[in-house]
């Protein structure tokens, strides 16, 4: 039985790979999502990561999407009470921003679609400089207070906003973030390594880290000349150009082959294994794509090889 991780100071305990729902209503359809949500949680996972926004990016959808699945998949399993269920504020076509208002309304439209009377761990999706942190803090209390939320975390922040936010937290004994979501992966290290990650360590925050296989790219499935039939083809190409992609993809290769296990499984194992990262976040449209990403609860580093990746990625 793979050990769950405390989630930063909270009492939530994650599996070390959190399933990311944003293809879900998207690229997998109801059946494939049932199909992939079986397969992860008969695995041992129990880390399920949306956003009220999934997928209004998608021609056709309107927002919301994944949490309704979700929510139809955990109503057909009876599974809510052992699966931590992540969503997100903010970005929803109808429930714009982070106004106090807008936050509360949009918590209980999201709670209608999952079909439940909480949300395990609530986002902020994308932080909006021109609303106080004050106001975001004091209405997600009132949902904390409420029973509707049980922990609240933050995702694309600054770590100016996010000090300032934890000290009114603090400060006023209101709820207080446990978790942060940046972009983090082998090939994209800036935006949360130095002051974000400094911050989160000393204020004991868990990383949950999204892109963590970089749109694919650390699938190891994107070489020169390969033709690779993926919604995120373009993003992950790019890194191909870079001369720091060539280095890790080798590197990649190398330490996979030597516990024989697919690049993804190592790529993911190398995140887990950062500091203050509990559950790097990777999505499946088919159960064919899960295994890679499940190994990563198996798969231990020495400290040689994950030496050689952060190398090669620096």
């Amino acid at each position: 039985m793979t050990s769950l991780r405390k989630l930063g100071s909270s009492d939530l305990e994650v599996f070390p790979l959190a399933l990311g729902g944003n293809v879900f209503g998207w690229t997998a359809d109801r059946d494939a999502t049932f199909a992939v949500l079986d397969a992860y949680t008969a695995a041992g996972g129990n880390f399920v990561d949306t956003a009220d926004s999934y997928s209004a990016f998608a021609e056709g959808n309107s927002g919301g999407e994944s949490e309704t699945l979700i929510g139809e998949w955990l109503a057909a399993r009876g599974r809510r009470d052992d699966v931590v269920i992540a969503t997100k504020v903010s970005q929803h076509p109808d429930f714009q921003g982070l106004t106090a208002g807008n936050i509360k309304a949009a918590a209980d439209a999201s709670l209608r679609r999952l079909g439940t009377d909480h949300i395990d761990l609530y986002y902020t999706h994308f932080d909006k400089p021109e609303v106080p942190v004050e106001e975001i803090i004091g209405a997600l209390d009132e949902l904390v207070r409420a029973g509707k939320v049980r922990q609240i975390a933050a995702s694309n922040i600054s770590a100016e906003r996010l000090a300032e936010s934890l000290a009114f937290s603090e400060r006023e004994g209101l709820a207080r973030y446990v978790a942060l979501q940046p972009q983090y992966n082998l090939v994209s290290r800036d935006t949360y390594e130095g002051e974000l990650s400094a911050l989160a360590e000393r204020a004991g925050l868990a990383a949950v880290p999204y892109f963590a296989l970089a749109a694919g790219f650390l699938t190891g499935k994107y070489r020169p000349g390969a033709q690779v039939d993926s919604p995120r083809a373009e993003g992950a190409a790019k890194h191909l150009e870079s001369e720091r992609g060539q280095r890790v993809l080798t590197a990649l290769d190398d330490v996979a082959r030597a516990h024989d296990v697919p690049v993804a499984t190592v790529a993911l194992a190398w995140l887990a294994g950062r500091p203050t990262v509990a559950a790097p976040i990777a999505s499946a449209r088919s159960v064919e794509q899960l295994p890679a990403l499940l190994g990563v609860a198996e798969l231990e580093l020495t400290e040689e090889e994950a030496g050689r990746l952060t190398e090669a990625s620096a």
